[in-house]
């Protein structure tokens, strides 16, 4: 099967797994739970780091819902996540920032058809201070901006480069805008976390993020720019659980859990677009 049949169902896909007049959340969990509240079981994620926020609060309210469950979640690049199963580590579910790196690990049999559950997009941060006077996108090619951005293999570094490429075709861009902005470069990060880091440190000038990166935590030692959508890149967040799962029933639990009502309405909580119902 091509990879890319893996995005074209994903809602009739979850139909099928949770059954049409699925009773509600609570009770649709606790007829699926496994074990009972003596028993431990250990439901390991790896997720995207851009899903810190998002998948902690999902994990807790998931073990909170089915007792004798703990949810063990990972967070890290997707790129350096697909390594680690790429490199024998088996967790139960891998959650990526881009379906790149899931299509890389379906295609080797290492997962399991993906669905989509999440959307997101980027924005431009800066310092609260300011300090480079960054005022529009086209202000990211000022001479000696620092600018830092996730490595090229991360798939915000990726998205983030996409974008550059979209700006330089606007007519007030001026000749080669990407390769002007990428000449600010200073620092290439390995998570999206690190970004918002620097930033926020004034240790940059200037990055570019998920706008779920945003969070109540940082916004207030940051400022954003918005990115037109014109010129703006969509995420697609896929989920699998893995083909050698040790809990095949929960893990599955579990992506029926983000995709429905409640768990929609959590992921668009932490600045995530839900997927289409």
């Amino acid at each position: 099967m091509k990879s890319n049949l893996c995005w074209l169902l994903p809602i009739s896909l979850y139909l099928l797994l949770a059954g049409c007049g699925a009773p509600s959340n609570s009770s649709m969990f606790a007829a699926q739970a496994v074990g009972g509240p003596a028993t431990d079981h250990i439901l390991t994620i790896f997720a995207a780091a851009s899903l810190t926020e998002a998948f902690t609060e999902l994990a807790a309210t998931f073990e909170a819902t089915n007792p004798g469950v703990k949810v063990d979640v990972n967070f890290a690049s997707s790129n350096a996540l697909r390594l680690q199963i790429e490199q024998g580590a088996r967790p139960d579910l891998y959650a990526s920032a881009n379906t790149l790196h899931m299509d890389a690990i379906f295609e080797a049999g290492l997962v399991d058809q993906p669905l989509i559950f999440a959307h997101n997009q980027l924005v431009v941060i800066m310092p609260a201070s300011n300090p480079a006077g960054v005022n529009s996108l086209a202000d990211l090619a000022k001479p000696g901006l620092k600018l830092v951005l996730a490595g090229p293999e991360v798939p915000v570094g990726r998205y983030a480069r996409q974008s550059l490429q979209k700006m330089s075709t606007a007519p007030t861009s001026g000749s080669d805008f990407a390769g002007r902005v990428l000449t600010n470069l200073v620092s290439e990060e390995e998570t999206v976390k690190a970004v918002v880091a620097k930033v926020q440190l004034d240790e940059a000038d200037a990055g570019i993020v998920y706008s779920s990166d945003v969070t109540p935590a940082v916004a207030g030692r940051l400022k954003t720019i918005e990115i037109p959508p014109i010129f703006n890149v969509v995420a697609d967040y896929p989920i699998a659980a893995t083909t050698n799962s040790q809990q095949p029933v929960l893990a599955q639990t579990f992506i029926n859990f983000v995709l429905s009502p409640s768990g929609q309405a959590m992921m668009s909580r932490h600045g995530f677009g839900p997927v289409a119902r």
